[in-house]
């Protein structure tokens, strides 16, 4: 049958019914959106107060502790954060409230082991980690440990929270996280100056895991359970986080590899690459994890229907890309002015490498849609698989375009590496799981490219009133698209 019959289906969301789908996507992305822009303008706040405040010594050392927290977290929480959420999701699928308990129950044991372990370990490492760390001492690492368990607990009930689909408490626990750390730290950093650093970065955890423990599910039984039976039970998202923790760090440490390669080559190129990337990945960045937080519980809860999960990543793919195209043309056609805000006019000369990056963002959408399948599945080898393969085409991609083109090189390079990247997920998706795309979403790829590309070729070619005019019609047509939608 037509994989688009299930699109008017009803779907169960947050205790709501849904006839259609499209404006459940939508209202998520709207939300989770709105979340991730506060959450980005707390950031810029509390790096501008520091900065202010502190000074470079300030903005370094948050650098330096953030980076420590998040390198424990990745090693010890073992990824149960996106891992336990497909249990809770197939959980949920199956009706029975006493199973749906007992897996909560173990993915908030298990995160409070984890957290614990991750903590007891960032303490056994404080001096080795202020000996290496100018600036640091082995105390505000000790002090550090109180944020890493915290985090892991309040990453378990997010995950509890994304599996049962209560987004809206979800998103609220984002949002009241973000701005509770901000009132925190503001007169700390003002009174504390230095000192403020570490207890900042724990105000910020307390914030969120408070959040999270207020708006965490309270209506489920609670299950008797032993040590060994939670240890056993959890074995399987936690078995399938290990192979998504190592896929995330061979992905980290390949681009290490790359970035000391590169900085051999050219520190000033580097800050350049650094710069343009964080540019065009994190800002675009908003839209997949908004769309992401909604997207992936669903599909877990529907994975064994191919009928269905053809129709979800099909969805996704045309919404994802009608949501894009006219973003990316915008911060195509705006990108002189972006750059001179966010950095300075010394940066300019990474404008045609930042056009490329916006460009390969297509395609990483498109990819990045299909590869939740595999998590979906809870196809851990698959996903190691695809994650190593993918950082090794990246590095070499990276290392040959660099050498020919230097740093615009280095954009085309992330277009043929999504492209590629795009090819292998399909290639896992179509023939591994024997799923489909509808033949609508080819055709979207095709038109999307072709317009986004021809706004940076007019900009390329200075007819910047050209590609503006043409950045209007996308969004004129993207948003006429996303209003049948949300109709029918």
């Amino acid at each position: 049958g037509d994989c688009y019959s299930f699109l008017k289906t009803k779907i169960v969301n947050d205790g709501k019914s849904h006839s259609n789908l499209s404006r459940l996507v939508m209202k998520a992305m709207g939300v989770f959106g709105g979340v991730k822009v506060v959450e980005m303008l707390c950031s810029i706040v509390r790096n501008k107060l520091v900065a202010m405040w502190i000074g470079p010594v300030g903005i370094a050392l948050f650098a330096i502790y953030n980076q420590a927290l998040e390198m424990i977290n990745t090693a010890t929480a073992l990824d149960t954060r996106r891992s336990s959420v497909r249990e809770i999701s197939r959980a949920v699928v199956d009706g029975d409230e006493g199973f749906v308990a007992r897996i909560v129950a173990v993915v908030r044991r298990w995160s409070l082991w984890l957290g614990l372990a991750g903590a007891l370990i960032t303490i056994a490492l404080a001096q080795v980690l202020s000996h290496y760390n100018c600036g640091t001492t082995a105390w505000g690492f000790v002090a550090l440990s109180i944020a890493v368990l915290l985090v892991t607990l309040s990453n378990g009930e997010q995950a509890v929270l994304q599996g049962l689909s209560r987004l809206n408490r979800l998103a609220r626990v984002g949002l009241w996280g973000s701005l509770g750390g901000l009132a925190i730290s503001v007169p700390l950093f003002y009174f504390l100056r230095e000192r403020s650093i570490v207890p900042s970065i724990i105000a910020y955890a307390a914030c969120g895991a408070l959040a999270a423990w207020l708006l965490r599910e309270r209506g489920l039984p609670k299950p008797r359970m032993t040590v060994r039976e939670t240890a056993v039970a959890g074995a399987g998202f936690v078995k399938l986080g290990i192979f998504m923790t190592v896929g995330s760090f061979v992905a980290i440490l390949i681009d290490f590899i790359f970035t000391a390669w590169l900085t051999h080559e050219s520190l000033t190129v580097v800050g350049y690459y650094k710069a343009g990337y964080t540019l065009f990945t994190k800002y675009t960045g908003l839209v997949f994890t908004a769309l992401g937080m909604e997207f992936y519980p669903r599909l877990a809860s529907v994975v064994k229907s191919r009928l269905r999960v053809r129709a979800y990543v099909g969805q996704e793919i045309l919404i994802a890309l009608t949501v894009l195209a006219p973003v990316l043309a915008l911060l195509i056609v705006l990108r002189g002015p972006v750059i001179e805000l966010l950095y300075s006019s010394e940066f300019d000369c990474m404008a045609t490498f930042v056009s490329w990056g916006l460009l390969g963002i297509i395609f990483k959408a498109v990819s990045w849609c299909m590869a939740f399948v595999i998590l979906a599945r809870g196809d851990g080898k698959m996903y190691l698989l695809v994650e190593s393969l993918d950082a090794l085409v990246g590095i070499t991609l990276n290392i040959i375009f660099y050498k020919l083109w230097g740093l615009n090189g280095l954009g085309a390079s992330f277009v043929v590496w999504y492209v590629i990247y795009t090819l292998i997920v399909a290639a896992v998706y179509l023939g591994r799981y024997r799923l489909r795309l509808a033949p609508a979403v080819p055709v979207a790829i095709a038109i999307v490219t072709m317009a986004v590309a021809a706004v940076m070729a007019l900009m390329e070619t200075g007819l910047w009133p050209v590609a503006a005019a043409l950045t209007a019609a996308l969004a004129v047509a993207s948003l006429l698209i996303l209003r049948r939608l949300w109709h029918h």
